[in-house]
């Protein structure tokens, strides 16, 4: 799975943090559906946020969808969700249009907060944005998996490097 963080939904072209126009901040998610079903990633959508939440245009809470299966799908696990909540969900169901990257500071994020981990990596802003392991550490790194699923990657070459870095936190 590869994410990268950007800007979309709005009319503006070549939005920016700092000009963002209507545009929503959001995470693409490139994924293999024979390793992750997009009913699993809406699962985990629900589970990681409080979709009841009304926030601004910016920081509101969306799905957007690409085709009418994935739009059905996304309807469907918030109609259901739905029925445990007492509040109403505020999560919108969008057409997914043009994506515009974020700038690359906000790129692997987390990760770029563990400058050892960053530098042992030697990857490039555009490689760094693309980067399979780097999406997993930045995961790991943020609190999001186990010990068990790190130990998969850091049988990797860049892993390796980062053992003793990463060694003394337990789970991350």
């Amino acid at each position: 799975m590869k994410t990268r963080v950007g800007y979309t939904g709005g009319s503006s072209l070549d939005p920016t943090y700092r000009n963002m126009g209507d545009h929503t901040e959001t995470v693409a998610l490139d994924f293999d559906q024979e390793k992750i079903t997009y009913e699993d990633l809406l699962k985990l959508f629900w589970k990681w946020h409080n979709p009841c939440t009304q926030h601004c245009n910016q920081y509101m809470s969306a799905i957007f969808y690409h085709g009418t299966k994935q739009k059905l799908l996304a309807e469907q696990s918030r109609d259901k969700l739905q029925k445990e909540m007492a509040r109403p969900i505020a999560t919108k169901i969008l057409p997914a249009e043009t994506f515009y990257n974020a700038e690359n500071y906000h790129q692997k994020y987390i990760l770029r907060q563990h400058h050892t981990v960053l530098d042992s990596l030697d990857l490039s802003d555009e490689d760094l944005i693309t980067s399979t392991v780097a999406g997993k550490l930045n995961g790991y790194l943020g609190g999001y998996g186990t010990m068990e699923q790190f130990e998969i990657v850091s049988k990797s070459t860049v892993a390796c490097k980062l053992n003793s870095y990463l060694g003394g936190y337990g789970t991350v």
